[in-house]
């Protein structure tokens, strides 16, 4: 597993000793099996577009990437659903696929017995009747459910691939326990948003070793929730700026007045906002009205209206990722680097279905880790991505800027271009394709 960079002057997260954390991943991690991967699902609930719902469809079907269905290569053989909701699919779905619903995590990674019986395991811990803290974050459950699957790992002395569905925890001390625990133990993590793998319109290719000056990424959604996203659609274009990825010394968070009064006073470019919107704006997107999903309140302590968070790296760049307007399908991104008068932009097209289409190539990417105990793109991006929104989170409830010594470190980022999608598939799923309404795999 790629291990966070430290800083000389500051140890950030737990290191240990190089050779100590792979003598010991070599031992407890499992041969590749021969066979089909067996794998657990832990869900916080299954409904119609829920996250488990996207991600299981493709798992246990196959998944649509660049214009082909692609066998994933494994199989889920149990679940485990935290909340039973009015629409709930699990309990009939588990029943006519054939994959026992368990009572308890730690019967679904044993498959009712004593020792870990899985090859893999996924921990989807999005949706569902979870309460909010007074910052404004939705308190779900990923923490609990990983000490509970890697204990079972630890008892049973054999450790499996872990994906873990969008951020490791709202709060950054549980983040680095689970980063921690797991390079201790040798488990092989992969985490993060959907976002990254989406197509790029126009197509960008970051320039090797450039350095980015400013950057703006751009997206429609909620406080935290899409912000998220919008992080790790920034990180992953940026990481491999000239210098490498260097950590965040400063978070600041601004809505309401104070958003009004930063976008007035330039504290991100508007020339950067103008290009990722109209890299929206000549895409040419053609996507079906999006289905009515639950309303979703405005949890306490958030603003309504657009924001910004405002980050500043340690070497200097400066970014803001910025929510603007009222729509889940925008995801833009510019930048300007040294030495170059026009940006760069481009806008990520997430498929004629919206959102839903994104979980095919991400669905893809974790079938690929599954497989080969080795992730497309480092988690060290979505340990840092984690504890940006952390800290703005703070920001926002505080009124102030937020100094992140703890995020000053770096990680070295990897080519994860042959897991993302490039149009191919939306000639096979088109505007005039119906959407799927049921927990139905798709198989050719």
């Amino acid at each position: 597993m790629t291990h966070i960079l430290t800083s000389s002057r500051r140890q950030i997260l737990t290191a240990g000793g190089a050779a100590a954390v792979a003598a010991l991943a070599g031992q407890a991690i499992a041969a590749a099996p021969a066979k089909r991967p067996k794998v657990a699902a832990i869900f916080t609930e299954l409904r119609h577009r829920s996250h488990a719902y996207n991600i299981l469809t493709n798992l246990m079907g196959h998944c649509l990437f660049r214009g082909k269905r692609v066998d994933p290569g494994l199989d889920v053989v149990s679940w485990y659903a935290d909340q039973i909701p009015a629409d709930d699919m699990a309990r009939e779905a588990s029943g006519r696929l054939d994959v026992p619903l368990f009572g308890r995590i730690q019967e679904a990674l044993c498959l009712g017995g004593r020792e870990l019986a899985v090859d893999a395991v996924l921990l989807i811990g999005e949706h569902g009747e979870y309460p909010t803290n007074d910052l404004g974050q939705k308190m779900y459950p990923r923490k609990e459910f990983f000490d509970q699957i890697v204990a079972v790992m630890e008892r049973s002395g054999r450790c499996v691939p872990l994906f873990n569905d969008k951020h490791l925890s709202y709060r950054w001390d549980w983040t680095k326990e689970m980063y921690d625990r797991a390079r201790k133990l040798g488990v092989p993590l992969m985490a993060g948003s959907s976002v990254p793998l989406a197509e790029r319109r126009p197509p960008l290719e970051m320039p090797a070793a450039a350095k980015v000056v400013e950057a703006v990424a751009i997206h429609g959604g909620g406080m935290e929730v899409y912000d998220f996203h919008g992080l790790e659609l920034l990180e992953s274009l940026i990481e491999s700026r000239r210098g490498g990825e260097t950590g965040v010394s400063r978070v600041e968070l601004v809505a309401g007045e104070a958003y009004g009064k930063a976008r007035a006073a330039h504290r991100w470019s508007p020339a950067l906002e103008e290009a990722a919107l109209a890299a929206e704006r000549s895409a040419g997107f053609k996507r079906q009205p999006r289905p009515m999903l639950r309303p979703m309140p405005m949890p306490a302590g958030q603003a309504a209206g657009d924001h910004a968070l405002l980050v500043t790296y340690k070497d200097g760049t400066r970014a803001a990722v910025l929510k603007i307007g009222n729509t889940s399908d925008r995801w833009n991104f510019a930048c300007r680097l040294e030495g170059r008068d026009k940006p760069l932009a481009t806008a990520l097209f997430n498929g004629p279905w919206g959102n839903l289409n994104l979980f095919s190539a991400l669905s893809h990417a974790i079938a690929h880790f599954i497989r080969t105990s080795k992730a497309p793109y480092p988690v060290e991006r979505t340990v840092l991505v984690g504890g940006i929104l952390d800290a703005a989170m703070h920001s926002h409830h505080a009124g102030r800027p937020i100094d992140t010594p703890h995020l000053e470190f770096g990680y070295e980022p990897q080519d994860f271009r042959a897991f993302r999608e490039t149009g191919e598939s939306w000639r096979v799923v088109t505007i005039d394709t119906p959407q799927p309404t049921k927990f139905e795999p798709q198989k050719p």
